[in-house]
């Protein structure tokens, strides 16, 4: 996951940056740190978010030469 993927996957499902972390059990510093790109964060710490945010029904999409994405799971809104 991209700080942009993180940034669109939180705007798709209209989370905060507190309520990701909370949800995912991190502190609010790691998210805005991550999203903003002030600092590099753990690798479990990006994997807490992710799974977090899919679990509230975002699908991360790959790179594979289009860009990475993000889009919503089949009748999520």
């Amino acid at each position: 996951m991209t700080p942009a993927q993180c940034r669109a996957a939180r705007a798709m499902i209209n989370w905060t940056q507190p309520r990701l972390a909370e949800a995912a059990a991190l502190g609010l510093s790691t998210v805005v740190d991550f999203e903003r790109e002030r600092r590099k964060v753990s690798k479990e710490a990006v994997n807490a978010m992710q799974r977090t945010l899919e679990t509230a029904g975002v699908i991360f999409v790959a790179e594979n030469g289009e860009g990475p994405g993000v889009r919503m799971k089949k009748g999520m809104t």
